[in-house]
């Protein structure tokens, strides 16, 4: 969810990226040092979930593996933002687990106080709005669930 002071079109910022995530499903064999070892600690500390390059012990050698990796789309950057000068723009992102019963968040899961911002497309329809504002998921009563299982 990006959410913005200006006009809601967030465009990439020159500003250079330190937040990226593995891409599990590419294969290469890295040429650089830096590279294949910046990429190894990545697989152990950071397998699926994103990573800051501050989070890694050397940060010059994780700079220059992670240019390799990246132009080889073992990993993937999460761009910095930008709108007009003097607006501000701000990311929310989270890890979810849908299972058949319910929802779990997995990571990011930060309360974000709707009421401050306005959707640039607001829902228009009751019936719709009815729909978003109910319960995702119900729990079935045991008595029905022991009934059912006799």
């Amino acid at each position: 969810m990006y959410v913005s002071t200006g006009e809601g079109k967030p465009k990439e910022s020159d500003n250079r990226c330190t937040v990226y995530k593995r891409e599990v499903a590419t294969i290469y064999n890295l040429k650089i040092a830096a590279s294949r070892k910046f990429f190894s600690e990545c697989n152990k500390r950071f397998p699926t979930l994103p990573f800051a390059l501050r989070q890694f012990d050397d940060v010059t050698a994780a700079k220059v593996g992670v240019t390799e990796c990246m132009n080889h789309d073992m990993v993937i950057p999460f761009p910095v933002l930008k709108e007009n000068n003097g607006e501000i723009v701000a990311q929310f992102s989270s890890t979810v687990c849908v299972l058949p019963r319910s929802t779990v968040v997995l990571a990011g899961d930060i309360a974000v106080e709707e009421e401050r911002f306005t959707p640039a497309n607001p829902i228009t329809s009751e019936e719709v709005k009815e729909l978003v504002n109910c319960e995702l998921w119900k729990k079935e009563d045991k008595k029905k669930v022991q009934k059912s299982n006799k």
